[in-house]
């Protein structure tokens, strides 16, 4: 079981590299659903973490849909994030239409710049009425190597039966589906074998009580890993 972790400082991604976490999504602007961190973050976390680093391209909070300014600042960060890529440095990037479908002509221009980099394509995903066609298209594009959704709902807890389809699905595609949003440690178990998801994305539930405030806490990350560990082999859904 994959387990990939938000990080927003180099504290994080360490503490979360050093108890379990496989994969490590680094933004800033936490409350605002993440934002493109700073390069000099990204170099600290690049030089310092020796697990994959996803690094979130979002420009700002406002939407999904993004002017022709909008997608030159992306363009230039992704530039700039690629130098990174021999460290296993990968983007997070979700583009949408004014009606809500995936923009493929920006998408294919954000895919252009990103060259061989490994790229997620996150929760902007779960703005879209159709994910199943949603994720067909997404399929089509060799560098997306994973969607990360909570199915369409404000959690993922709630959307059991999605997930489990867009996993199906994914048997017979090379972009895997990442669960998160809503996740939490007592109900992650049940969680895994009801849709046999095998990539997790936690954010608060391996942070203290202040949540976006607080640190990566290494016996939450202990605990968790605990949980994934013991899903290993069992038999799912």
């Amino acid at each position: 079981m994959l387990l990939e972790v938000i990080a927003i400082t180099t504290e994080d991604a360490l503490i979360a590299s050093a108890h379990g976490a496989n994969r490590i999504e680094l933004i800033t602007g936490f409350m605002e659903g993440g934002l493109t961190p700073s390069i000099g973050l990204i170099e600290q976390v690049a030089q310092q973490v020796s697990i994959p680093v996803q690094v979130m391209v979002r420009p700002h909070s406002r939407s999904f849909v993004y002017s022709k300014s909008d997608v030159a600042t992306m363009v230039q960060d992704i530039k700039a994030i690629r130098q990174y890529g021999r460290n296993g440095i990968g983007i997070v990037v979700g583009v949408l239409t004014e009606a809500g479908l995936i923009d493929t002509y920006t998408l294919e221009h954000i895919l252009d710049a990103s060259q061989d980099l490994d790229v997620t394509f996150h929760r902007a995903f779960d703005e879209i009425a159709d994910q199943e066609q949603a994720y067909e298209q997404l399929s089509n594009y060799s560098q997306i190597k994973r969607v990360l959704t909570s199915g369409g709902k404000p959690s993922v807890l709630q959307a059991t039966d999605r997930i489990k389809r867009l996993v199906e699905m994914s048997k017979t595609s090379h972009v895997a589906i990442l669960a998160g949003g809503g996740l939490h440690t007592n109900a992650l178990a049940e969680f895994i074998e009801e849709t046999g998801v095998k990539e997790i994305h936690l954010g608060t539930a391996v942070r203290g009580p202040m949540g976006a405030n607080d640190l990566v806490e290494s016996d939450k990350m202990h605990t968790v890993r605990a949980i994934l560990d013991q899903m290993i082999g069992k038999k799912i859904k």
